[in-house]
């Protein structure tokens, strides 16, 4: 299932969310052609290292070039592979510019890294001690998402569907979509609390961070005026 677009007209151009798709993409490009060392260095000064932050809000030092508070921010631009980034900005260019739209560009881009540090800390909290890098675009994406689904309730969403070698396009609902990824969302985060999966420290999905930015765009969206502008 490939969403293409929705039905709900933009009247600016969305131009932060193209530019956040672009630079999300340009910094992807650039992790690509690091060495694996470099890269591990690249992710371990700019993504959220759980137990680094826990330490910075400690008062304690971790002798880090960037504050570890910017990571909240920086790691919201960083990818772990080719269909963790395409994922992202699928949804981020399907849903995002009516989000644009409603909030204007000012109030957009701070409800977005807004989302995404609140996504980043909502997953720092499960895992305080953690040394696994967290890191993406979900987090922020979860917000735009959360927004969406009180604004546009009644949306449906253009959808390409591949049947064996043909392929044809559905109008789904917005809220069968969302809906889906945030059950998925709460279902493997809860699964993600048992005793044996916080007791070892594995890289995996940040299912909590999605969930914590889904929740910080439903807070978020109405308080920055997402209902203020007429349809």
């Amino acid at each position: 299932m490939f969403p293409l677009h929705d039905d709900n007209p933009t009247r600016i151009t969305p131009f932060l969310t193209y530019g956040l798709i672009g630079m999300n993409i340009f910094i992807f490009l650039f992790e690509v052609t690091l060495s694996e060392a470099d890269l591990e260095r690249f992710l371990q000064l700019y993504a959220v290292i759980p137990r680094e932050l826990s330490s910075s809000f400690a008062g304690g030092s971790v002798g880090q070039p960037v504050p570890e508070w910017a990571t909240l921010f920086t790691s919201q631009f960083l990818h772990g592979g080719w269909w963790h980034l395409i994922s992202n900005m699928v949804y981020l260019w399907v849903f995002g510019n009516n989000i644009e739209d409603r909030l204007g560009y000012f109030k957009y881009i701070i409800f977005y890294l807004a989302c995404g540090a609140g996504a980043a800390l909502s997953q720092w909290f499960i895992s305080m001690n953690s040394s696994i890098p967290s890191l993406g675009a979900s987090g922020a994406i979860s917000g735009v998402l959360g927004a969406y689904i009180i604004r546009f309730p009644q949306a449906r969403v253009l959808t390409l569907i591949f049947l064996g070698f043909f392929a044809t396009t559905i109008s789904v609902p917005a809220l069968i979509i969302i809906g889906f990824f945030v059950v998925q969302n709460v279902i493997a985060g809860l699964a993600s609390l048992q005793p044996s999966a916080m007791t070892i420290d594995k890289g995996g999905v940040a299912y909590w961070a999605h969930i914590g930015g889904f929740v910080f765009g439903i807070i978020l969206g109405p308080l920055l005026g997402l209902f203020n502008r007429d349809e």
